[in-house]
């Protein structure tokens, strides 16, 4: 099926000028032409049309969404679900200012005239924690809760991690990852379990300079942790790994440490929302969690299966499900299974490795 350029124009928003403007840039070729010269494009021609417009709204160039699509780094799938992201956190983004709107319109019906104070926090759409997550999300996290005794339990983590760096404690020290460990364990608690809580928070530390003030925990001690909670795995994974596999993943463990919780968080989401293995967004993300799995575990089938049998006895020496991690011990399983059986089926929401595996949570001990 054809699709003239008049109404391709028409159907995506643009004027066939636009249209004829990507042609000559190279950014958009037709398909064909009809026997009286009009520009046609087929599916294929669409699909690229609808990555160059969801690029485009993303603030990227002409010139570099033109090599961005050349390179052929994303496929559809992969884009349409950055879309989704995108659409979700502008979702957010307006039902926080329908909330807070509902709050001024409540106050003004009642008589009481909202201050000054409350009209400048409309204009930024709310107090610090309303910019990063809903009402609803915010009765579901233990972390913005008015807690003094939780309050106390961080600042009492933060001192000790404070010691630590004062005295010189290197991260690989067993007094480093026990207190690495305590905090992901309170971290994950007090985000309720949830990865994309967690994600968030982290985006919303890095983001607002009030979260330092307001908990003492600097870049440099989330730094500390983050490398002492990671020496954790590394020593878990010393003990089956041979010499050179071991200097291959220290090389490379930390590479592309960060990029964990939020996978973590989308195949939770996956999981909820029932996403189907096979599924072209299933596949998507498997083959995304097996790319950066196997960025610092390589893609030796002998390798990998000792991967598997490290994260089976750390989960039943209790030192994943001590850190809540079964569920990623789950997800991990399916992954190796995914990469020694050459394909990436049952990634996602296949059977679970144990049974009280699923719905169990994990946070940035993604990288575990």
């Amino acid at each position: 099926m054809l699709i003239q350029v008049g109404e391709l124009a028409k159907r995506a928003g643009l004027t066939v000028r636009t249209l004829h403007h990507y042609e000559q840039t190279g950014l958009l070729t037709p398909s064909a032409r009809s026997e009286a010269g009009y520009r046609l494009y087929n599916l294929s021609a669409v699909q690229r049309l609808h990555m160059i417009k969801a690029r485009a709204q993303a603030g990227l160039t002409l010139a570099t969404i033109k090599d961005y699509l050349d390179r052929q780094t994303l496929s559809l799938p992969e884009l349409l679900t950055q879309q989704i992201d995108m659409l979700n956190a502008q979702l957010r983004d307006v039902g926080r200012l329908r909330d807070r709107l509902l709050v001024l319109r409540e106050a003004l019906a009642s008589g009481n005239e909202p201050d000054l104070e409350s009209w400048l926090q409309t204009l930024e759409l709310m107090k610090m924690y309303d910019r990063w997550f809903s009402q609803q999300e915010l009765a579901a996290l233990p972390f913005a809760a008015q807690d003094e005794q939780r309050a106390q339990a961080w600042r009492e983590l933060t001192e000790e991690v404070q010691t630590l760096m004062a005295s010189g404690c290197p991260t690989d020290s067993p007094q480093a990852m026990r207190l690495a460990t305590r905090w992901m364990e309170r971290l994950e608690q007090d985000t309720a379990g949830r990865p994309e809580f967690l994600t968030r928070l982290n985006e919303m530390h890095a983001a607002e300079p009030q979260m330092v003030e307001q908990t003492g925990v600097t870049p440099a001690i989330i730094a500390y942790i983050t490398e002492a909670f990671a020496e954790s795995k590394l020593a878990i994974w010393a003990r089956y790994l041979d010499e050179e596999e071991m200097a291959f993943t220290r090389q490379h463990y930390f590479d592309r440490l960060q990029e964990w919780p939020a996978l973590v968080a989308k195949l939770h989401q996956a999981c909820r929302e029932g996403v189907a293995p096979d599924s072209a967004s299933g596949q998507a993300l498997a083959r995304a969690w097996l790319e950066l799995f196997q960025s610092y575990a390589g893609t030796r089938p002998q390798t990998l299966q000792k991967f598997r049998r490290a994260m089976e006895q750390a989960f039943d020496e209790g030192h994943l499900d001590d850190a809540g991690s079964a569920e990623l011990a789950a997800a991990g399983d399916r992954i190796l299974d995914a990469a020694g059986a050459g394909t990436c089926r049952r990634v996602i929401t296949g059977q679970p490795a144990r049974p009280d595996d699923r719905g169990r949570s994990s946070g940035v001990r993604a990288a575990a």
